[in-house]
This record gives structure tokens, sequence and C-alpha cells, in this order.
């Protein structure tokens, strides 16, 4: 419905015209609407659909959170809100249709702690060309059109106009009346920068020379439109309010993207591991928001940091992402063990690089057990996982 002539018409118009040319037939009549936050009164019409047309059924896509604003207390009991994220990996192999070697099924990471040497051996034989389809899927992005795309430049090119034109100019400015929009593009240009890092609010407003509440409002409108995620620090109180957030992609294509990197972050080392870190981030988001989970950042003493912790069931799990050649030891993991002990922690992640940098840790203090998980690996289960918890 965002449609010149749609719009001009109306709901009500389109659906008569579509009458007109297909008979009514018996049975249960579904509607699929695509951009239905640029339908006006939407929510009122919603009400009276459900309400005096039993045999239909309404299916929006757009922008979840003004159709979920608007309106509000017409849908209780009357519609159920799906957040949907960008392709997970697991996806994205099958929308490109790869024939690859079949990988064993795996629910929950948690299984991995009862695998033998044996088991991960195989799956790492298994797994040797994911790798290569691992980092296209990072520069191309979980998006149907990019990932049905030859050329990783056109993909690109694809996005970058897809978010810039019509998230930012087109949505921004008829959604929430956004007036200061190149502004907000320079807002999104920085985090695009800045991807996978602490939010530095001071340093921002003084590159873009925009006051702090107005670039504190954009944020907001950014994380509303699933442009970004914000991680609070963990714990709670005055401390996690006055503390910095950490800023993540919707995805991580988006940055090298928009900052016309395009296969480029391949060949840098930093910027692949933040990319991967964004890619990790967002498969545990996918795979577990439904359940309600708290996700957070960690840092302590001595600037020693988890990349991200989540808390569900009254249990903490840690995830830090070490995306790089060297394999992983406990020297390079001291925030995580300083978190894990201080927590009383036994089961924490290290998201790894390499296909053989997969396995328990060897040498982390008693009662506390590390699962190195290759990114590719660990991507390619969140997917799966969430594809079939949705279908049960």
């Amino acid at each position: 419905f965002d449609h010149p002539m749609l719009k001009l018409g109306g709901i009500d118009a389109v659906l008569a015209a579509w009458r007109e040319r297909e008979p009514r037939t018996e049975g249960i009549e579904y509607l699929f609407l695509d951009e239905a936050q640029f339908i006006r009164d939407w929510g009122t019409w919603v009400k009276h659909q459900i309400d005096f047309i039993k045999d239909r059924r309404i299916v929006f896509t757009g922008s979840a959170t003004p159709l979920l604003e608007a309106d509000q207390e017409s849908g209780v009991g009357r519609w159920h809100a799906i957040r949907i994220t960008t392709l997970s990996f697991y996806e994205y192999l099958h929308i490109k249709q790869l024939a690859l070697p079949e990988l064993p099924p795996l629910r929950s990471l948690r299984h991995l702690f009862d695998w033998t040497a044996p088991d991960f051996y195989r799956v790492t034989e298994l797994a040797a060309p994911y790798t290569g389809h691992f980092h296209e899927y990072l520069v191309r992005g979980g998006f149907p059109q990019t990932a049905q795309i030859e050329s990783v430049a056109q993909a690109q090119r694809l996005l970058r106009e897809d978010i810039i034109d019509k998230v930012l100019k087109r949505d921004m400015t008829a959604l929430f009346g956004v007036r200061r929009i190149l502004d907000l593009e320079h807002t999104f240009l920085y985090l695009c920068m800045h991807d996978g890092g602490l939010l530095d609010m001071t340093d921002l407003c003084s590159n873009l020379q925009v006051k702090r509440p107005t670039a504190q409002h954009f944020i907001e409108l950014l994380e509303a439109t699933h442009l970004i995620y914000r991680l609070p620090p963990f714990g709670y109180g005055k401390d996690v309010l006055r503390a910095r957030y950490k800023v993540y992609l919707a995805d991580a294509a988006i940055s090298s993207a928009v900052l016309l990197k395009g296969k480029n972050i391949l060949d840098d080392p930093t910027a692949l591991g933040v990319a991967t870190e964004t890619a990790v981030f967002r498969h545990l988001f996918a795979r577990y928001y439904a359940q309600q989970v708290r996700f957070t950042y960690w840092r302590g003493k001595q600037e020693r940091e988890v990349d991200v912790v989540a808390e569900v069931g009254g249990q903490i799990v840690p995830f830090e992402v070490k995306y790089r050649t060297q394999h992983t030891g406990v020297r390079e993991l001291k925030g995580l063990m300083e978190l894990c002990q201080q927590k009383n922690i036994s089961r924490g992640y290290v998201v790894t690089k390499a296909l053989d940098d997969f396995g328990l840790l060897a040498g982390t203090p008693e009662g506390i057990n590390i699962m190195r998980l290759p990114a590719p690996l660990l991507c390619y289960w969140m997917g799966e996982a969430e594809l079939y918890s949705n279908q049960e």
C-alpha cells in the first residue's frame, strides 16, 4: 500500500475492485496486505473486519512499530504480532538452493556439551564448504533479493538504496514526521562506522553537530524501524541508566553496503570480526526473543568485556566472539572467565573462526565449561532452530 494509486483509493476501493475481478468462493478468505502502515485508520478497519466478517483472515506486513502502536486498544484479542528479522544463514543457504553436505540438527547449544571428540571431528569435516558461503552471507545480507543477485556489488547497491531511500527518506518522513532527514542519515552513517561498539553520545553529537536530545530521538527512531539493536550493560538499577549502550546493525551487510566497502571487509580482520559479531547477535536475538530473553553486554575491571550476555529462565549464558585465525585459549578470554567466576556461571560459549577450533575449551577453572563454536555453525544451527521452533 505504498503505491500512490492504492493510497489514494483506499483499502475498501481496492477490495471492491478485486471483488469485481475475482468471484467469491466458499471457505476462508485470506488477505495479504503489504506496507500496511500506509493504510489510513487501519486499526479501526481491522476491528470492523474481524467483528463483522468472520470468514476472512488478514495478514499485514510493514514497519512493525507504527502498526503495533496505532489503535492498540482496538487490537486486544484481535491480532497477533510476529517480528520478522532478516534471513538467517540457514534460510540464506536454502533460498540459494545450494547443494551442501547435510549437518546434523541441533535444537539447543547445550547438547554440544554431550558430544564426543569424533562428533566434533565429523561435523568439522562436513562443514568445510560452509565457511565461504558464510562470508558471502556477511557481505550480501539476509535479504531475499540480495541473496539471489549474482553480483555482490549490485546486491549491496540494492541494499543501500532500499535502506537510505526507502526507510530513511520515505518511511521516516511519512510515519514519524522526521524533517531533518540529512541529520538522521548522518546519524545512521555514524552508527554504521561504529557497528558493534559502545555508543558515545558525546562523540556523536560533536562530530555531527547535533544536540543530544535530537541524536537520542534519531537513535530511538532507528531502533523503532528495526535498523539497529541496542544492548544495555549487564545489571540493573541506576548504574545501567548512566552507562553506555552497545549498538548492532540489524544485518551484518548493512555497514559494508552503506559505506561502499564491498567485499573488502573479507580482507580486513577487524571489519570481518565486527560483521561476524553482528551476525552472531542477530541469530541469537531471532532465535530467543520470543522467549523474553534479556540481552546485555558485560564490562568488568581493566576494560574486560563479554560481547553478549543472555539472561533466560534465571540462567546467565555469556557469548564471546573471537573471529580470528589463531585458536582461542583461556588467556584470550579473561573477561569471560571473570564474569563466569563472579556470577557462578557454569556454561558459556566462545564463537571462533576456524572450523577445527571447535569443542570444549581446555584449562578452564573447575566448574566452568566453555564451548568453542565456529561462527558458521552457530549461525546455521540458530537459524535452523529458529525455523523449527516457530513451526512447533
